[in-house]
């Protein structure tokens, strides 16, 4: 059974926040989701999220490390692929030289993890 994009996130998120953090007891890093969806029926509620920042393309999640770097992770399936909006929102990050990522599995999010920590005392 393939895993959908919402569910490689929650296991992601789950692994980070439960599992790996818990044991940096010292300088605990950070994750949490942007809520970015556009796709609301309710006209008045997107104009007023509009209003306060909603912007298309942004990453689903921010990572911030004990590094203090910040990171952007976009969660796709093995077949999906990036909107134009989520192309643009890479390209304004990464011109702004923060790290962004498409991460299509947790075995792939907790290797990006490592490999960013690995030089962290």
């Amino acid at each position: 059974m393939k895993k959908s994009e919402n569910k490689i996130q929650a296991e992601c998120y789950m692994w980070y926040n439960n599992t790996y953090c818990l044991k940096q007891q010292k300088n605990r890093g950070m994750m949490f989701s942007i809520p970015n969806e556009l796709g609301t029926t309710n006209a008045i509620k997107t104009v007023i999220s509009k209003s306060m920042g909603l912007l298309a393309g942004v990453a689903d999640t921010i990572v911030i490390l004990p590094s203090k770097e910040l990171v952007f992770v976009e969660f796709k399936t093995d077949v999906g692929r990036q909107s134009k909006a989520q192309k643009e929102f890479e390209k304004r990050v990464t011109d702004l030289a923060y790290k962004y990522f498409v991460i299509r599995s947790l075995s792939e999010f907790k290797e990006l993890i490592i490999t960013l920590l690995k030089n962290i005392t």
